[in-house]
């Protein structure tokens, strides 16, 4: 299992990097304002504590209390519309809405976030 700990680190990194070089804007200990779309939420966050929740690879899970405390803070809706297609291509919507609903902060009917 060695390699999927390795293989989430790379797309957790390589995620990281796609969003900086996006231009994104970080400001404040608990709001993150990105410069593409103006979203409320804490994207580095989101990226740090929820990825493992949302990636292709591997089961469905409840998402931890972190994740759940950024996600119920964050225009999901929004954030869905801007993510770089490079992260797009690495998560699952469907896992994206479980963490969503989960969290207390579901998407609303038709909107797709992952592929």
């Amino acid at each position: 299992m060695a390699g999927g700990s390795s293989s989430s680190c790379r797309i957790v990194c390589l995620a990281t990097l796609v969003v900086v070089m996006a231009g994104i804007l970080f400001s404040g200990e608990k709001s993150v304002v990105m410069a593409q779309g103006g979203c409320k939420g804490d994207l580095q966050g989101l990226l740090k504590e929820c990825m493992k929740y949302v990636s292709k690879p591997g089961p469905q899970i409840d998402p931890s209390p972190s994740c759940c405390a950024i996600v119920k803070d964050t225009d999901i809706k929004c954030v869905c519309g801007i993510i770089p297609f490079p992260i797009v291509q690495t998560i699952s919507s469907a896992k994206v809405a479980h963490v969503a609903q989960f969290c207390g902060n579901p998407l609303p009917p038709g909107v797709k976030c992952g592929s």
